[in-house]
């Protein structure tokens, strides 16, 4: 699936804003990804998945018994990435700020992990939920997210594979320009600011 096809998903379903938000980084950006939307089709995540399977089976040389997300954004995209790779999905969930597992899911000692992300921008997440798959004694072969904002400078601590690489502007709340200043900022996503 090329860029301009995920795009177009991304702008049919209403996925794609443009504003003022703030990022769950604390950053501010001039455009935002709601991920949520564009998987509310499944026909649409089936499709962006499978392109997004077939890339990480192009590039992870590794064989993927799991498929691990962290919640609340990784969720649908996983279990989805789950399905299309035929392995297992679960998520972690925060509980008190950390990443944990609940609802009976657990991790094989040994068992190798695809982390998956809907959208990476610092990567913060991302590695969060890999260090937690660590401690709970998986080994990860490598990271996959739908859109990687960041145009490849996030660092996860593993290879990361998207489906779309993008690089979206992201200020700090003193530096912004003065069009996006002017407007309302915007907190969408399910994660509260550090």
């Amino acid at each position: 699936m090329d860029r301009e096809t995920v795009l177009r998903h991304f702008r049919q379903s209403g996925a794609l804003l443009e504003g003022h938000f703030v990022l769950s980084s604390g950053l501010h950006s001039p455009m935002y990804l709601q991920c949520a939307r564009v998987l509310m089709s499944p026909r649409r995540s089936a499709a962006l998945c499978k392109a997004l399977a077939e890339k990480v089976q192009a590039n992870i040389n590794r064989p993927i018994d799991m498929v691990v997300s962290p919640a609340m954004g990784g969720v649908v995209v996983g279990y989805e990435m789950a399905r299309q790779l035929k392995v297992p999905g679960i998520f972690f969930e925060r509980v008190k700020g950390k990443f944990a597992l609940r609802r009976g899911f657990e991790i094989p000692d040994g068992c190798n992990v695809l982390m998956v992300e809907d959208v990476v921008t610092t990567g913060l997440s991302s590695r969060e939920c890999i260090d937690a798959i660590k401690v709970e004694g998986g080994r990860v072969v490598g990271g996959a997210c739908l859109v990687d904002r960041s145009g490849g400078t996030s660092r996860i601590g593993t290879k990361l594979v998207p489906l779309l690489k993008m690089k979206v502007p992201a200020y700090e709340a003193n530096k912004l320009p003065k069009d996006m200043a002017a407007l309302p900022a915007v907190k969408p996503g399910s994660r509260d600011l550090k």
